[in-house]
């Protein structure tokens, strides 16, 4: 029986490892105004030499138009920053009756 659970826990860690490598990045955002455009930032190349994986944190004003304003690191591997930061400049969210601030995070993870 333990070699059959073996070959069950083998089997989910491996399908496990291969959804991880296809998701090599993802953004989400947390507010209250959903996303219209999202640009993804591409992974760095020093990034991809040092095999550096994590998630960016971005905190963003929204003008009232849906344009983002500026932008605040809340945290992050340094080599991954830079880039989180560019793209998410060029985001555009929702019109709204006034300005808002959300948070944007960006998951990295090499293939």
């Amino acid at each position: 029986m333990r070699s059959g659970n073996l070959k069950i826990a083998r089997l989910l860690l491996g399908s496990v490892a291969v959804l991880l490598s296809m998701c090599m990045m993802f953004a989400q955002e947390q507010g209250a105004r959903k996303a219209m455009r999202r640009i993804m930032p591409p992974y760095p190349d020093l990034a991809k030499r040092m095999n550096v994986s994590g998630m960016v944190r971005i905190e963003v004003a929204v003008a009232p138009d849906g344009e983002v304003k500026d932008s605040k690191v809340l945290g992050g591997n340094p080599v991954l920053i830079k880039a989180a930061e560019t793209a998410v400049k060029q985001w555009k969210f929702e019109p709204a009756s006034k300005g808002s601030t959300e948070v944007v995070i960006f998951r990295f993870n090499p293939e």
